[in-house]
């Protein structure tokens, strides 16, 4: 988690008190990486920080650097840039939420650990911590600290009433633990919103200058909701039923597929914010109705059940098996056999951090959760989803990628060789229609082609793979280490050999 400015949430007023595991905060690391994001190009006219002459001269000094390291920078940024400009800060926050403090922003995570986005950012650490020295960083951001002491206190107000009112419905305290939900004031971000979970640290990144309580709302309720489905697992399993038939709406991100837990929380996170907001009857019912034509099929069953938890006594925690046992399987199935969904838009609901924006980031949101399918094992499922992007793009290298590693894992040499054949012929510009690989990827394929050529005896044709796989610009240092390995011996595989997601 990022190492916080040293302010925590303090309450304006006695009933705004937000303090212990819930605090309001600015981060080094979240500055340090959008100064260098901004440094690097990204969508500087498009953040909306023109109301502040400071952050327009920062970002005018950030923009006019030059050096080795920031031309390091670019040139990584350059090499790692995703089409959907939402997508690729993404990344990069979720980086900055996991690094440790300044100079060195080491992440501490192991591979397993590290959310899937951030194993395409190999090396990202070192390019940040040479930029950080070379322009000087620390000097900006005791330059700007006032400023963020200040976007913080705008937060705190929103934040503390979030946490009053979500804890007073939901009839719960929040107890100091290993569980924190940190809400971050980064004006650099405009109108972006970054909610992620690492492990048990929650974190919400936002302008505070903006509008973001529907936002803040949302995060705060899945930090209070998420642990139930997993507590009440053999409850909930009852419900799967529903899931397959909510998977089927074009609207539901492929993060939800797969995993019911998460779909059933957001539902009643959905569900839970739609009683809060004490809508007319014929309005919340024109919310429902959207709801499930974009595949949350359980909000209707579970609105019913929220109206019958509200005059009980209970806490959610000890009322959720009840809340769960309420909803009628059979007759939602039922009800749901003439329900027709909303067809995919690009433009998804506002101010849901759930929510992906396009196609592209849609695949994104696929080939994270192929990643994450392969991390757990679970390698049918992840082949399935690499197949999935693929009937859509099927020249996603990221996909072909995810393919050939769950190949492997399923003892398919023959297929995985000819995948990452199909990453390193797309590299070399012979296959015109397919989407150049990232080095991680193209590197990551050359190193296994030469472990499979190893295998095979053919240790000339191994060293021109391993070879190949140092020659990729911006490869990560891990594939590098991979490669001289095999050059100075024969492959051998241990007993246990998992690829990289």
């Amino acid at each position: 988690m990022a190492a916080p400015l040293a302010l925590s949430a303090r309450p304006a007023a006695p009933q705004d008190d937000i303090s212990g595991p819930v605090s309001a905060e600015a981060s080094p690391q979240l500055f340090a990486t959008m100064c260098a994001l901004l440094a690097a190009g990204f969508e500087a006219d498009k953040v909306s920080t023109d109301s502040d002459p400071a952050l327009v001269q920062l970002r005018l000094q950030l923009l006019e650097l030059h050096g080795p390291a920031t031309d390091a920078l670019r040139k990584y940024y350059r090499d790692h840039l995703l089409a959907d400009s939402g997508a690729t800060m993404s990344r990069y926050l979720t980086f900055a939420l996991a690094a440790g403090p300044p100079p060195k922003f080491a992440v501490s995570l192991t591979r397993e650990e590290l959310p899937p986005e951030l194993l395409s950012l190999d090396g990202f650490s070192g390019i940040l911590a040479n930029f950080y020295q070379e322009a000087q960083i620390e000097k900006l951001w005791r330059r700007m600290q006032p400023g963020y002491e200040r976007d913080v206190l705008l937060l705190r107000e929103p934040l503390g009433r979030i946490v009053l009112t979500e804890t007073g419905y939901l009839r719960e305290l929040v107890r100091p633990g290993v569980r924190t939900f940190t809400a971050y004031a980064e004006p650099l971000v405009g109108g972006h919103t970054h909610f992620r979970n690492i492990g048990n640290q929650y974190a919400i990144v936002v302008d505070p200058t903006l509008d973001s309580f529907d936002a803040i709302r949302h995060a705060f309720l899945h930090f209070l909701i998420d642990p139930l489905p997993i507590r009440y697992q053999q409850q909930v399993a009852a419900d799967l039923p529903l899931l397959r038939i909510g998977a089927a709406a074009p609207r539901v991100p492929p993060e939800f597929r797969d995993d019911f837990s998460a779909f059933f929380t957001e539902c009643v996170v959905r569900a839970v914010e739609l009683r809060l907001r004490r809508l007319p009857a014929a309005e919340q019912a024109e919310e429902v109705d959207s709801d499930e034509r974009d595949g949350y099929v359980l909000i209707r069953p579970l609105m019913t059940a929220l109206a019958k938890f509200e005059v009980s006594e209970p806490a959610m925690s000890l009322y959720f098996p009840d809340l769960v046992r309420s909803i009628d399987v059979a007759a939602e199935k039922k009800r749901l056999q003439t329900l027709a969904y909303a067809p995919a838009s690009d433009v998804q609901a506002a101010g849901d951090p759930h929510q992906v924006r396009n196609a592209e980031s849609e695949v994104d949101a696929a080939i994270a959760l192929g990643q994450r399918q392969i991390a757990a094992q679970h390698v049918a499922a992840a082949e399935a989803t690499f197949e999935g992007v693929l009937a859509k793009q099927p020249e996603q290298t990221r996909a072909i990628y995810g393919l050939a590693v769950a190949s492997v894992l399923q003892g398919n040499k023959a297929r995985a060789q000819e995948l990452f054949g199909q990453v390193v012929e797309a590299a070399s510009g012979t296959n015109t229609a397919a989407m150049p690989p990232d080095p991680v990827v193209l590197a990551w394929s050359h190193v296994y082609l030469g472990r499979m050529h190893d295998l095979e005896g053919d240790r000339e044709q191994a060293l021109a793979s391993y070879r190949a796989a140092l020659s990729v610009v911006g490869a990560p240092e891990a594939a590098r280490s991979a490669a001289r390995h095999g050059i100075e011996q024969s492959y051998e595989p241990p007993v246990a050999d998992p690829p990289p997601g």
